[in-house]
């Protein structure tokens, strides 16, 4: 697969003006807790290898290729272990999977984490990403609660703050009402970008919350997949992509069935590789965003004012990140 990069403006930046490194945190291991987006092969392993199907997809991941915290981990340098990988995919922030009945949420993934590791190493990354599975139950007939997805999510980033975590890095929601799999109505586009929308403002209002009740030593790192996403659709040809509205495999009789039929197409053009999962190409760019928001750091020495205006487009390329 070809290697991408964020922007051309961001490596454009990076001939033009001398660029200071700002030291940043080198972590030792990266534990990964929430759904099929993160997940590497828990379901897969669970299901006796049939979930999601091989080989329309890659090696137990809901994708053709690794997904995205296997792109961040070899950025940051580190060998992923599978054993600090906890998502399973299907989990919603509560207790209930809404791919497999009887395989975890996300507080049996805390929970029986927190359980067996009374403290941790604080020089680890820990990520939590969940929720797009509540809103996705409403194909089952439930009704979606943001304020209890980011409730649940809260309790989560309290817990492994509580045994030792000291980084922990928490993403929101991408516009889910311009996933694939909302144009099965014509009424839920509009459903999931509402939900997705509200998530997003009571997730960040959290943030800033825990942020300030937390021990001073607990660093929580916002990472907005929403804006990247966003900016993807927007301007794909940016990012390598032409298409970002469709996806590879076989259309899907019913939501959330996975395909098991791939179709004449170049994944590593495409943002979707079924109605619900990105491709390992998305996943790379997710990956590579990831890293610029925790190593941030290519500055342009404060010399020059065309060195300021650099600095200001250097902030555009990388989205946005909460100090």
């Amino acid at each position: 697969m070809k290697k991408t990069i964020l922007t051309t403006g961001f490596l454009l930046l990076s001939f033009m003006f001398p660029l200071k490194i700002l030291a940043a945190q080198n972590y030792q291991d990266i534990y990964v807790f929430g759904d099929s987006f993160s997940d590497m092969g828990n379901a897969f392993n669970a299901t006796n290898r049939t979930f999601p199907p091989s080989p329309t997809y890659f090696d137990g991941r809901f994708s053709n290729g690794p997904v995205w915290v296997e792109y961040l981990a070899q950025d940051l340098g580190l060998s992923f272990n599978p054993r600090t990988n906890f998502a399973y995919g299907g989990a919603t922030t509560g207790v209930d999977n809404i791919s497999v009945p009887g395989l975890p949420g996300l507080q049996q993934q805390i929970s029986s984490f927190t359980a067996e590791n009374p403290s941790v190493n604080p020089n680890a990354l820990y990520i939590v990403w969940a929720g797009a599975n509540d809103y996705f139950s409403y194909f089952a007939g439930n009704v979606p609660n943001p304020n209890q997805t980011v409730a649940n999510l809260s309790a989560a980033v309290t817990s492994l703050a509580a045994i030792g975590a000291q980084d922990i890095m928490v993403v929101n929601q991408p516009d889910l009402g311009k996933f694939p799999v909302a144009n099965f109505n014509s009424q839920i586009p509009s459903l999931f970008s509402t939900l997705s929308n509200a998530h997003n403002s009571a997730l960040d209002a959290t943030i800033n919350f825990l942020s300030q009740q937390l021990n001073p030593d607990i660093n929580i790192i916002p990472l907005n997949i929403n804006n990247l996403f966003s900016r993807i659709i927007a301007e794909p040809k940016e990012f390598g992509l032409t298409n970002v509205t469709n996806y590879c495999l076989q259309k899907s009789v019913v939501p959330l069935n996975l395909p098991t039929q791939p179709v004449a197409c170049n994944p590593d053009e495409f943002l979707f590789w079924d109605p619900v999962h990105p491709t390992t190409a998305a996943h790379q760019l997710i990956g590579e965003y990831a890293f610029s928001v925790l190593k941030p750091a290519s500055v342009p020495e404060p010399s020059t004012g065309l060195g300021v205006l650099a600095f200001g487009a250097l902030g555009t390329v990388l989205f946005w990140k909460r100090e």
